[in-house]
């Protein structure tokens, strides 16, 4: 499994330690941030699959925030906070934040709704969260992959790239797609790494890596990861 990589971003340290503590439990990967300076260098640098975000920050009000961070990546926000007001609820969902979970917090319910929001996030881009391709599996939600039913490893950059492949089953996907979505923060994509990374999913995930079935290479186009579903 290649986890998902979750930003906490509150000032208290014990609510840090119980949601890390939740998330490493749940498989996740935590990153931490206590100000809102240290949260947009993470989101911009921590590559975040999904962010919990504390309102009541030292440096910046949290509403202000929402928008900085919808700016810098596409992590989905959950809002955990103190602030009971519809007004304030309002405002940060109408800002772009997708779930608010008010504080005091129980942290099995915040992993439910961090699964619910890593689901959406997925089935909005119109993609399966499951995608099968031979004797592969591809468990998007979960970062999970497997083949003949046993888990594979893959890098971060490994599913990244595969996941581009896998949200759009049985159809070409750019060069540049690709690069732009395993490669968010290189000036200089060089499809030599892309062609490195597919070299090495085909060493764990084909038959035949020489004599390509699942990961086919459209030249000078792209590739197309040839799904059942």
């Amino acid at each position: 499994m290649t986890a998902n990589r979750i930003l906490v971003v509150d000032d208290d340290l014990h609510i840090r330690r119980l949601l890390e503590s939740a998330l490493v439990r749940a498989g996740y990967v935590p990153i931490e941030a206590t100000t809102a300076a240290e949260a947009l260098e993470q989101a911009k640098n921590g590559a975040p699959d999904a962010i919990l975000l504390d309102l009541g920050l030292p440096d910046r009000d949290g509403l202000e925030i929402v928008t900085l961070l919808r700016q810098r990546c596409p992590a989905p926000i959950i809002i955990l906070s103190a602030r009971e007001s519809t007004d304030q609820k309002v405002a940060a969902l109408d800002l772009g934040a997708h779930d608010y979970v008010t504080k005091p917090f129980d942290s099995e319910e915040v992993l439910a709704r961090l699964r619910a929001t890593l689901r959406a996030r997925i089935e909005a881009q119109g993609a399966s969260p499951i995608v099968l391709a031979g004797t592969v599996t591809i468990d998007l939600a979960n970062r999970e992959v497997r083949r003949d039913g046993k888990e594979v490893h893959l890098t971060r950059k490994e599913f990244e790239v595969l996941s581009q492949l896998a949200l759009h089953p049985g159809r070409v996907v750019t060069h540049q797609r690709v690069l732009a979505a395993a490669w968010p923060h290189e000036i200089d994509r060089r499809i030599d790494y892309l062609r490195i990374v597919v070299r090495n999913l085909r060493q764990k995930l084909e038959a035949d890596p020489s004599r390509p079935a699942l990961i086919i290479n459209e030249l000078g186009v792209g590739y197309r990861l040839m799904a059942d579903n």
